[in-house]
């Protein structure tokens, strides 16, 4: 067989897949990803924002009103925008520092909103857990949430270069993240406890804990979880209405009252089909509550069909992964364990939503990130993404990428400056070079003062000698013989003589 031949049998699909192998391993893949994603679905959520709240010109009889929903959120997202911008700007190093203050502003926040007055919600939505400030409404579980992870990230990478048990590592962070659970239940906030929890999870997973520990603590989780559903005659209504919802076994009763969200976000992703009734052309965002907030999914599936609903699920899928990516290719503990932070506090809490609006998981309110209708939340999600394509950024490879193949356009388009590789301080230095040094690690020799290795030179050998029987003591120092000098081979080669050779024969 000719190799014209065996090249015509080779199936086409096989330099498909290397090509999408060589694209995957490219140094700016994973910034690249990232970048893409956080756009495509700010677009969206924009998008899916304008159409589901047109409704209002119906409700308010104002033609002006049809916009200020979206007008609102545009703002927002623009106030997103410019913190992701900043956070894309600073080393990823530079946050580590303002971790404390971070940890103590989302406490101080998770405080005021449970003094009366202060806090805002109600029955209707079933928690407390916003701040009124100037018409602004100001969530502090998701200041909690970034806060938590910059700041669990920095404790246990500090405390494993010192503690060895994972307890002693752990410590702090279990009780700091106690606390703001406690503070996040208080609140009647099921859906932030979930993230909360989501993070907590992540950081102690990729730091190298136990199966069994974090066995425990989803168990103490989930059993958490159960409890604060059942303990609150809406928190129980919802849970039998994800029942009903998960069964397909609707009660006249039920359907006009707690079941009737469920359902009806249901029956319209069944009205979508396979490519939808077409971008504002939904009939359930009359009736839907929370249509451009909890349920903008439905929205999404009835407007936009299988293939838009799918799409959105794929962009939250490529974004866990090639975050996951990011956090894997760190060679620092806290950039490793900041990204996967970031990374799974932002996907789960998207595929929690998706999962309650199809029926899958009981719904707890948690909002679709940077698609969902709100502040805070979008905000703070644009400064996460921000810092985890800051993480990307930095890599070394992407770096050096950059500085030998040039940027790539979205760089240019934000001004953003060329990254530079990380160097570390004179302090990092001298505390790294006092660490003992471990089982398997490299010998570095420590560089001399000045004069040292002249002083060495100068210093006489030992003589050869013979040492007589019973001096050679565990600290003696043995003399060594001067090393015989090697025969240098002529011109002749080796039976040739030269100028070294006739000196030593003399």
């Amino acid at each position: 067989m000719t190799a014209s031949s065996r090249r015509s049998e080779e199936s086409p699909w096989k330099g498909l897949g290397e090509k999408f192998n060589r694209a995957l391993a490219a140094p700016q893949m994973n910034y690249k990803v990232i970048m893409t994603v956080t756009v495509i679905l700010v677009f969206i959520g924009l998008t899916m924002v304008l159409s589901s709240s047109m409704v209002s010109i119906t409700n308010d009889g104002d033609g002006i009103a049809v916009f200020t929903e979206f007008l609102r959120q545009a703002a927002v997202v623009a106030i997103g925008l410019v913190g992701m911008w900043l956070f894309l700007r600073v080393r990823p190093e530079t946050v580590r520092r303002f971790s404390p203050v971070l940890l103590l502003i989302a406490f101080i926040l998770l405080v005021l909103v449970l003094i009366p007055g202060i806090g805002v919600g109600g029955a209707e939505v079933g928690s407390n857990s916003w701040i009124r400030i100037g018409g602004v409404g100001i969530q502090p579980s998701e200041v909690a949430k970034f806060s938590l992870a910059v700041w669990g990230a920095a404790v246990i990478a500090a405390r494993s270069r010192s503690y060895t048990t994972t307890l002693s590592v752990m410590l702090p962070f279990f009780l700091v993240s106690g606390v703001f659970l406690v503070l996040v239940i208080l609140q009647n906030d099921l859906g932030m406890m979930l993230s909360l929890g989501s993070v907590m999870i992540a950081l102690v997973f990729f730091a190298g804990a136990s199966g069994m520990l974090l066995l425990g603590i989803a168990v103490l989780g989930a059993g958490g979880a159960v409890l604060l559903s059942l303990a609150h005659s809406f928190r129980s209504s919802r849970f039998s209405s994800w029942y009903e919802t998960f069964t397909l076994s609707f009660s006249e009763e039920t359907s006009r009252g707690a079941s009737y969200q469920s359902k009806q976000g249901i029956f319209s992703l069944a009205d979508g089909g396979l490519i939808g009734q077409g971008l504002g052309q939904s009939r359930a965002k009359y009736y839907l509550p929370e249509a451009t907030n909890d349920f903008v999914f439905a929205i999404i599936g009835e407007e936009l069909g299988l293939i838009g609903a799918g799409l959105v699920v794929v962009l939250f899928g490529l974004l866990a992964w090639f975050g996951l990516r990011t956090a894997m290719a760190q060679a620092d503990p806290f950039l490793r364990l900041l990204a996967a932070a970031l990374t799974m506090g932002i996907t789960i809490q998207a595929f929690y939503n998706i999962g309650y609006v199809v029926g899958l998981f009981p719904m707890t309110g948690v909002q679709l990130p940077l698609i969902s209708a709100g502040g805070s939340s979008a905000i703070v999600t644009l400064a996460s993404l921000g810092l985890l394509a800051s993480i990307a950024r930095h890599e070394p490879k992407t770096i050096s990428s950059m500085q030998h193949e040039g940027r790539p356009l979205i760089d240019r388009l934000l001004f953003l400056r060329e990254p530079k590789p990380y160097t570390p301080g004179q302090q990092q230095r001298d505390r790294v070079r006092e660490q003992p040094r471990r089982y398997g690690e490299p010998v570095t020799r420590p560089r001399q003062p000045a004069g040292e290795h002249e002083r060495a030179r100068a210093t006489p050998r030992a003589t050869t000698g013979s040492t007589p029987r019973g001096t050679r003591g565990r600290g003696a120092r043995e003399a060594v013989p001067p090393p015989r000098p090697r025969r240098s081979q002529g011109p002749q080669g080796p039976q040739g003589t030269n100028d070294n050779q006739r000196h030593r024969r003399r």
